[in-house]
C-alpha cells in the first residue's frame, strides 16, 4: 500500500514511521509519502489560506494552492522524501504470528483505478471499523489535512475527477488540523494489511469487529495486588473461554455502549447474559 500525505506540517506525520507501521514499512508492505502543502504555494509568503467569501471568522486554504498539489499526488509527480521505519525492528516472529496461519485480507475494497482521496472533516462521514476493512484492500489512498476553516470546497469537488473522495470524520468534536485524525485512521487500516499483524485472529477480536466492544484481557502473574486473573481463563477447555470472552464483550457493551447492540444479532444464550430473556 503507497499512502501520500498532503499537510503545512510535515514532522506532525513522524508517528508514522513507528512501531508497526514503521515495520511495516521495512517490510515493504507500506510505503509513506508526506508533502509540505507550501511548496504549491506560488507566493513570496508561500500562504496557503485566504480570507473567506461571505464574511465570518478564521481562513480558508486556497484552491490555487491544494489543486495543483492534488494534481501531482494523483500522477505521481509530486517531489518529497518518503518515510523510513524509526528504528530497525528485531526480526523474530511475534508471540502472535503462528506457524500455518495464513495472511487474509479482508472483502469490501472498491474495483477502481482511481486512488483514494480521504478528506478529514467534521462535517464528513463518521470513519468505522467497516472503512478500515474495506479500506485496507486499496494500493494508494492520498490524506489531505486541512487546517483553519478546512479547504475551499471546489478543491474536494474537482478532486473527483481523479480520486474517488470520501470526507470522513473520527468524532463529534473539532480538531485544530486533520493530521491527527490522519494518524488515527492510517493505523486503523494499516494494521488490518495482511503481513502487519502477525495473526488476522489478532484484530478479528477487536472492538467494533463483530459490532461488541471488546472485552478485558489479562497475563501475567495470575494474581496482582489482591486481584485475580478469572478461573476460565486456566479450564483449558476453548469453547468455554470464548464464550466468557463472548458475554464480557456483551456486558461491557451493555454497560458502555448499549445502542451498538441494536445492530448485533444475538443468540438465545446471548440474550440470557444480557438479561433480556
Amino acid at each position: 500500500m503507497r499512502l501520500d500525505v498532503l499537510t503545512i506540517f510535515p514532522e506532525y506525520l513522524e508517528p508514522l514511521r513507528h512501531a508497526l507501521l514503521g515495520k511495516a514499512i521495512e517490510q515493504g508492505i507500506l510505503s509513506v509519502g508526506v508533502h509540505d502543502l507550501r511548496r504549491w504555494a506560488t507566493d513570496v509568503h508561500k500562504s496557503v489560506d485566504d480570507t473567506p467569501y461571505g464574511g465570518g471568522p478564521g481562513m480558508v486554504m486556497k484552491p490555487g494552492v491544494w489543486g495543483p498539489a492534488l494534481d501531482d499526488v494523483a500522477a505521481g509527480t509530486a517531489s518529497g522524501e518518503d518515510l523510513t521505519s524509526s528504528l530497525p525492528h528485531v526480526d523474530k516472529p511475534r508471540h502472535d504470528e503462528l506457524a500455518g496461519v495464513d495472511k487474509q485480507a479482508y472483502g469490501g475494497g472498491e474495483d477502481s483505478d482511481l486512488p483514494l482521496l480521504i478528506v478529514p472533516t467534521p462535517a464528513g462521514k463518521p470513519f468505522t471499523q467497516e472503512d478500515a476493512q474495506a479500506w485496507s484492500n486499496e494500493e494508494h489512498i492520498v490524506f489531505a489535512c486541512g487546517r483553519y476553516e478546512g479547504i475551499d470546497q471546489r478543491v474536494v469537488d474537482d478532486a473527483a475527477q481523479r480520486y474517488r473522495v470520501r470526507e470522513v470524520s473520527i468524532g463529534d468534536y473539532v480538531l485544530i488540523g486533520g493530521e491527527v485524525a490522519v494518524l488515527v485512521i492510517a493505523e486503523a487500516i494499516v494494521r488490518l494489511i495482511p503481513g502487519v499483524l502477525g495473526n488476522r485472529r489478532s484484530h478479528e477480536e477487536d472492538s467494533f469487529s463483530d459490532g461488541l466492544l471488546e472485552g478485558p484481557s489479562y497475563t501475567k502473574p495470575r494474581s496482582w495486588r489482591g486481584l485475580d486473573v478469572p478461573e476460565v481463563l486456566f479450564s483449558g477447555n476453548h469453547a468455554k473461554v470464548d464464550r466468557w470472552r463472548r458475554d464480557q464483550a456483551l456486558l461491557r457493551t451493555q454497560a458502555v455502549r448499549p445502542e451498538l447492540l441494536a445492530d448485533v444479532e444475538l443468540s438465545t444464550a446471548d440474550r440470557k447474559v444480557l438479561g433480556l430473556d
